[in-house]
């Protein structure tokens, strides 16, 4: 059985007058901040889908949603998360598992996890333990540290029967 595996990264800076949403969740962050970006700037499905995209080497989300695109302003990445998906299985793969890791400051995202977990496996058809989200802190360190932006950084295992 063929297996092919992909990494996706993503950064977003952090703006007053945005809403933070990750995992398809919108957060509270103690200073007010979200993401900034042309969709809804979810680091954690973005590099989920390019870890998928990687894996099949189809490029990265850019070629599939533009930033430069009006039709994805304020899109809902869940939604394109299984526009990736159907991509992925028109061509004869299924998702094994993706795993992820989110570096943020704060907000504190354990409390989080589990409905992240949830609402990606359930946009990607797969169950809840196929999906992987850890969180960790950049320990005041880099963008992430300084609370400039949020990243991401994905994994996904792909296989056809």
């Amino acid at each position: 059985m063929p297996l092919r595996i992909g990494n996706g990264y993503d950064i977003h800076r952090l703006v007053p007058g945005r809403p933070l949403i990750l995992g398809g969740q919108r957060l509270d962050h103690p200073a007010g901040l979200g993401l900034d970006g042309h969709s809804d700037a979810d680091v954690l499905v973005h590099a989920i889908m390019d870890a998928l995209l990687g894996a099949l080497s189809l490029g990265d989300i850019g070629k599939y949603f533009p930033p430069d695109d009006p039709k994805w302003k304020g899109a809902d990445s869940l939604v394109l998360l299984e526009q990736v998906v159907a991509l992925v299985r028109e061509r004869g793969w299924s998702v094994v598992n993706v795993d992820s890791v989110v570096v943020a400051e704060r907000p504190k995202l354990k409390p989080h996890i589990a409905a992240m977990r949830c609402a990606i496996a359930t946009r990607m058809g797969v169950e809840p333990d196929q999906v992987g989200v850890k969180a960790t802190t950049n320990e005041k360190l880099g963008a992430e540290g300084r609370e400039e932006g949020i990243s991401c950084q994905a994994v996904a295992l792909l296989q056809k029967p």
